[in-house]
């Protein structure tokens, strides 16, 4: 059974940073793409950063480029997504899935097996 869960979300002041972290079980990293998406209230969940298979390609939204950087660790099984430089607009729930295509993009609906989901809260 594939499974995700996030973890490392918290309040943090303006200009900071968090590190979080997704636990992929039952499913390899080199098998697909995982996904790093977040909702703020009231918008509609959007992808910020994905990291593909075997090519460890990593794509960034422009949004979030420069300030936020995904990663992998193969032999634990886990995605990081590196914050700095938070900022108020950054607040959201922030989750991880697992691409169900070769290419899955930015659309949610290609993802699956999403996680809980962690609150990542920007204010100070």
């Amino acid at each position: 059974q594939v499974q995700l869960v996030e973890s490392g979300g918290g309040l943090v002041q303006p200009g900071g940073s968090l590190r979080l972290s997704c636990a992929v079980s039952g499913f390899s990293l080199n098998d697909g793409t995982i996904g790093w998406f977040r909702q703020a209230p009231g918008k509609e969940r959007e992808g910020i950063a994905r990291i593909k298979n075997r090519s460890g390609l990593i794509y960034v939204r422009d949004s979030v480029k420069g300030r936020f950087t995904i990663s992998r660790d193969n032999t634990k099984n886990m995605v990081y997504l590196q914050m700095d430089s938070l900022k108020p607009e950054d607040t959201a729930v922030y989750y991880c899935a697992r691409g169900t295509t070769a290419f899955p993009g930015w659309d949610s609906r290609s993802y699956a097996d999403w996680g809980p989901g962690t609150q990542v809260t920007v204010s100070a």
